[in-house]
């Protein structure tokens, strides 16, 4: 009896210890897990307090290099807010996009229907049964910041502009734009119709690297156009509500917006010594500040910013095909490189090294990739060019093989 109470004696304390080593390295799990947390809560502040501190009053702000799409200065930019009128950074990318497709032309007459007449806010006063040409109404868009003109083209475009909205959002989604929600094509305050910082520089980057050209619109600083209706012929001056045209020496463009719910915004564009920018302020206290705070961010990347980038295709050879028709492929790059740097880095101490697969296997599509080449800045890798093949090579059959071997032999 005594040995069936020692032996459970035994086995109650091989549990408690048991117990208490589990607890312990739970303490210890949950101790790691916790500095890991301050660890990474200390370098997230680090970073923030790396980002230098620029005087703008506007609550929400960012700055992005247009190339890169880099990020250079930010406060509070993936807020949900009203855009106002700079909605129409969009619009007028989605007016570019049925141009780039051949659906419209600049050439082709657009009808003011009732509705589009009746927009208020900022207008050019179409009148229904109106007709302008798509070139007139991208300069009443982008000049004047014409809520009529928009809706008429978004009718013009999709049959409706509930329609012309869908394709807003939907484009929206397809460039990364989390915090967007478009209600209207022309900004006037709605329930539900918000946008971001990060957003506007988002739809704005695209704006501008896919269709330059709408810089020839948003720097028109004054023009006239002729409205014809069944009163007459008569004249009517458009003038550029973004000032930054006239003020700012660097200034591309590209959209304002200002309403009781959004207050005053721009989205800014400058290009400086090859240097292109995207300033965007939203819900600034007055126009004044707007442009206040888009010059203070722009001057800031154009004192801080060097962008290095590459085209040259020189040394690139073909590449070895194993198995296919043919022997080689040609290489091509299948874009430019560009490096964008922001702490004053000597990038004329860039090298670049070209490392190619030593063969490729058949078939191989035009466009695959066969090699890459690699930049590098003080020994640290800060980026790598795709290198695709040229054109297709099929997969070498029976026959190519027994043709091949007939060309060696009669040589």
């Amino acid at each position: 009896m005594k040995q069936v109470q020692s032996f459970v004696l035994s086995i109650v304390l091989l549990l408690s210890c048991l117990y208490i080593h589990v607890g312990v390295m739970a303490e210890e799990e949950q101790g790691q897990s916790a500095e890991q947390e301050q660890s990474s809560e200390e370098q997230n502040q680090s970073a923030v307090q790396e980002q230098p501190a620029i005087d703008v009053t506007a609550p929400s702000v960012i700055l992005m290099e247009a190339s890169t799409g880099t990020v250079i200065y930010e406060k509070d930019a993936d807020t949900a807010r009203p855009p106002a009128s700079v909605t129409k950074v969009m619009t007028m990318l989605l007016i570019f996009d049925a141009l780039e497709e051949g659906s419209i032309s600049l050439e082709d007459e657009v009808t003011t229907s009732e509705y589009a007449a009746s927009m208020g806010g900022s207008q050019v006063f179409l009148e229904p049964g109106e007709t302008q040409t798509v070139d007139t109404m991208l300069k009443c868009i982008a000049v004047a910041s014409a809520n009529d003109a928009c809706v008429a083209m978004s009718e013009y475009i999709c049959g409706s502009e509930e329609e012309f909205v869908r394709r807003m959002n939907e484009r929206a989604k397809g460039l990364g734009m989390e915090n967007t929600n478009f209600v209207n094509c022309n900004g006037l305050d709605a329930e539900g119709h918000v946008t971001s910082a990060r957003d506007i520089a988002l739809m704005s980057r695209e704006l501008i690297s896919k269709y330059p050209q709408v810089h020839d619109y948003s720097m028109i600083w004054m023009e006239n156009i002729t409205h014809t209706t069944k009163k007459g012929s008569s004249e009517f001056g458009l003038t550029n509500t973004n000032k930054l045209v006239r003020q700012y020496e660097y200034a591309t463009g590209l959209k304002t917006g200002s309403t009781g719910d959004a207050k005053f915004c721009v989205s800014a564009t400058g290009e400086k010594n090859g240097i292109e920018l995207i300033a965007v302020v939203m819900a600034a206290e007055n126009s004044k500040e707007r442009f206040a705070d888009a010059v203070k961010l722009l001057n800031y990347g154009f004192g801080r910013c060097q962008l290095y980038s590459d085209e040259e295709t020189e040394g690139i050879n073909p590449a070895k095909v194993e198995g296919g028709v043919e022997e080689t492929v040609g290489v091509r790059r299948k874009s430019a490189f560009s490096y964008l740097d922001t702490s004053g880095a000597d990038l004329n101490s860039i090298e670049k090294k070209i490392e190619m697969e030593k063969t490729v296997k058949a078939p191989l599509k035009k466009g695959d990739i066969v090699g890459h080449i690699i930049y590098s800045l003080d020994g640290n890798e800060i980026g790598r060019s795709e290198l695709i093949a040229e054109k297709s090579v099929k997969k070498a059959g029976f026959f190519d093989f027994f043709k091949k071997a007939l060309g060696e032999a009669a040589l």
